[in-house]
């Protein structure tokens, strides 16, 4: 399990000094970085839990783990970036995260558009953004990373793990994350896309994509665009998958 002086060591090897929290158990470390985020914490204040009671995911569904066998944690992030560009962050931790599991544990992981990670076809890890705008642009965001190690929690029979410690996957994914982060930089978009192709399992595939306005948009997935929507190639045409649920048909 993580300690404070583990989040205190990771930001130190990447150059960084900020606020840490380590709860032993807590509802959401989501929730925590949230209010911390609101009242004004730095940009890579690093929020900790062994164990979460209220974790989520995205589109309100629910993250559950194994008490002291998850690296469970939340960023403050306040990005010199436009909010529409805002899932390009999405996709840097994805990239991040995945190349982490690679490093540490297996080299099968890969995306699953646009922030799930799996390995063998398995959801080991999850990532969740939220944000606070204010007078067209980002006040701060925040990203929430949960992921499996060893076993997955007995009632999710069809998700997996990565055989890795917490300290050392949580190392590797902040070393690859503030390489990439770089926001204000003209060329961030661009390279936060193409590195995040690479690790993409969705592209080639034929997915089915429900978006939030409960629209159906079924196809082969051919691209991600600028921005990190998922192009689908439907009979119709090629459409952007901004937001929503995608299912890998094949």
């Amino acid at each position: 399990m993580l300690s404070e002086h583990d989040l205190v060591r990771a930001l130190e090897g990447i150059g960084l000094g900020a606020p840490v929290r380590f709860d032993e158990v807590t509802g959401s470390t989501q929730a925590t970085a949230l209010a911390m985020a609101a009242e004004g914490a730095p940009e890579w204040t690093l929020v900790a839990a062994g164990h979460q009671t209220e974790g989520r995911g995205r589109l309100e569904r629910e993250w559950r783990d194994t008490p002291g066998r998850g690296l469970l944690f939340s960023i403050v992030l306040r990005p010199a970036l436009a909010p529409e560009d805002g899932g390009l962050l999405s996709l840097l931790a994805g990239t991040a995260l995945a190349h982490a599991c690679r490093e540490v544990a297996d080299r099968r992981a890969a995306c699953k558009w646009p922030n799930d990670v799996l390995v063998a076809g398995r959801k080991v890890g999850g990532i969740l953004a939220e944000s606070a705008v204010a007078g067209g642009r980002f006040g701060y965001v925040v990203l929430g990373v949960g992921v499996n190690l060893v076993a997955p929690p007995s009632d999710l029979p069809l998700a997996g793990a990565v055989e890795a410690g917490a300290a050392d996957l949580l190392d590797a994914f902040l070393a690859r994350f503030a390489r990439g982060y770089q926001p204000a930089h003209p060329a961030f978009a661009g390279a936060v896309v193409a590195a995040y192709r690479e690790v993409c399992a969705t592209l080639g595939m034929r997915v089915r994509a429900t978006t939030t306005d409960g629209d159906l948009v079924e196809g082969e997935a051919v691209d991600v665009d600028e921005r990190g929507g998922l192009v689908v190639r439907t009979p119709g045409g090629l459409r952007a998958v901004r937001f929503g649920a995608v299912e890998h048909l094949e």
